[in-house]
């Protein structure tokens, strides 16, 4: 690395405007993003027919009228991807979808730059400016993840709420109400968008299949299946849903011992597939001109990417044994 090369001009130029346009992008997201409305109010404002504007909302639409080529172009891209916005709802983002997208090849263009100017090879800029830009997406894939996560464990929790109320002799209704009023987050927000979406005259069914929508859960297809099926043929709802929630808990004991049985399993996944990287490491630091015979011949190159896919192969064949659905 040529410490030089970071006082050129040239670079300097580039990197305050980098600086510079990311500044104004992460400060306009900070304005697009106000969320002093809730859901509820938005969908009363739709409903009702109401309309307010603030000075804040006159602002923010002077701001959008002004920087909106960037996320209209992508907008119109992303219209092909459905399933776009499911995955940002599901995975609760704080950002919409264009500002995601505008974050994601900021971040790559700085990494390309930074790269270009510590001068690394071509390939070295592709492979670095594309796992930048993957970065994001693996943070949302994990934070759906571990949302959805959080929801399945609490269902069983909510469920016995619900059945309960239910038993005091409240309506459904009051039922969801009381489990978006008690229990904590993600599946109070979801059974609040329930409770306000049958509130506002959307039958109970098509709200709760709307939510079984952003929440793809089959412990949540059960309770959604027995609501539909008690207000058709009726039934005492609060037994079936003390039923379900009883079967969860007991799905989730059994999960658990076959963690447990599986977890040499998985901690001999984890080593197989460590032990080449750290040998590899190990093997750089000790003589790097070994090493390097296989990034300069094309026989090693071979080798590599030979290893990589066999890595991924194992892996996946090592997940598909451990991972034993409940």
């Amino acid at each position: 690395m040529n410490l030089s090369l970071l006082m050129d001009p040239v670079y300097l130029i580039l990197g305050s405007a980098f600086v510079s346009v990311l500044a104004l992008v992460l400060w306009l997201i900070s304005v697009f993003t106000d969320r002093s409305e809730s859901d509820l109010e938005a969908r009363l404002t739709a409903f009702t027919g109401r309309t307010t504007t603030t000075r804040t909302e006159i602002a923010n639409a002077i701001l959008r009228d002004g920087l909106t080529t960037a996320q209209t172009m992508l907008g119109r891209i992303l219209q092909r991807f459905e399933n776009l916005p499911l995955l940002f709802r599901q995975a609760d983002s704080p950002l919409r979808i264009e500002q995601f997208i505008l974050l994601c090849i900021i971040s790559s263009a700085a990494a390309f730059i930074l790269l270009f100017a510590l001068q690394f090879s071509i390939t070295g800029l592709t492979i670095g400016a594309t796992v930048v830009f993957l970065l994001p997406w693996i943070w949302l894939l994990l934070r759906r993840r571990s949302r959805l996560r959080s929801f399945e464990k609490q269902l069983p929790d909510a469920l016995e709420l619900l059945s309960r109320a239910l038993r005091a002799g409240n309506s459904l209704a009051s039922g969801l109400n009381a489990v978006a009023s008690e229990m904590p987050q993600p599946i109070a927000g979801e059974f609040r968008t329930v409770y306000d979406e049958q509130n506002l005259g959307l039958p109970i069914d098509q709200a709760l299949r709307n939510m079984l929508q952003r929440i793809p859960n089959m412990d949540l297809q059960f309770f959604v299946t027995a609501v539909s099926i008690q207000r058709q043929a009726g039934g005492d709802l609060a037994e079936i849903l003390g039923k379900i929630s009883s079967l969860v808990r007991e799905r989730f004991k059994i999960l658990g011992q076959v963690k447990a049985l599986t977890g040499e399993g998985r901690m001999s996944g984890v080593v197989l597939m460590a032990l080449p990287i750290g040998l590899f490491g190990a093997v750089y630091v000790l003589n790097r001109s070994y090493v390097m015979m296989l990034f300069e011949e094309e026989l090693g190159r071979k080798m590599i990417y030979a290893a990589i896919a066999a890595q991924f192969v194992g892996g996946y064949v090592i997940h598909r044994i451990v991972n034993i659905k409940v």
